[in-house]
């Protein structure tokens, strides 16, 4: 029989903030309290760092006491100081956008495409990769000079 998820756990699965190891939270009050969800990754991290910083517990102590490691709660006081609880949620994993089909090559594809209308986007993989030493694949070209042209023409 399968276990039915609780819709906080869904809930936090689905905004990224479940803790993977809720098992390893080990503090006291952490435990021994309704309030505290050891379920919750970012009020896991945000006791741990307040535990250090408010409490006096030494940084080694507190970040095993929550499951952590010391670089693991150097990171979070980092993020909790530089953008407050926002930065304690986890990032959308994946890439963050294009990183081989730079504008200097979609300028460069552009000025190709207009002097020659038979050509198209995706028969510029050969080119670039001769050009600029970048392989990229003929469909990733086409999405990267499509967000160039995007770009560039709300700026005109």
């Amino acid at each position: 029989m399968a276990r039915r998820r609780d819709p906080k756990e869904e809930a936090l699965a689905e905004a990224r903030c479940l803790n993977p190891h809720p098992e390893q939270v080990t503090d006291p009050e952490f435990l021994s309290s309704d309030f505290f969800d050891a379920r919750d990754a970012v009020q896991v991290k945000y006791e741990m760092v307040r535990k250090s910083e408010a409490g006096g517990v030494p940084v080694t102590e507190a970040a095993a006491a929550f499951g952590y490691s010391r670089p693991a709660y150097y990171a979070a006081a980092a993020a909790l100081e530089s953008s407050g609880l926002e930065g304690l949620v986890p990032a959308r994993p994946g890439p963050r956008g294009a990183s081989k089909v730079t504008d200097e090559i979609c300028a460069w594809a552009e000025q190709r495409l207009a002097a020659d209308p038979a050509l198209r986007p995706a028969q510029l993989a050969g080119p670039v990769e001769d050009e600029f030493g970048v392989r990229a694949h003929p469909r990733s070209i086409e999405r990267a000079l499509a967000r160039y042209r995007e770009r560039h023409s709300k700026s005109r």
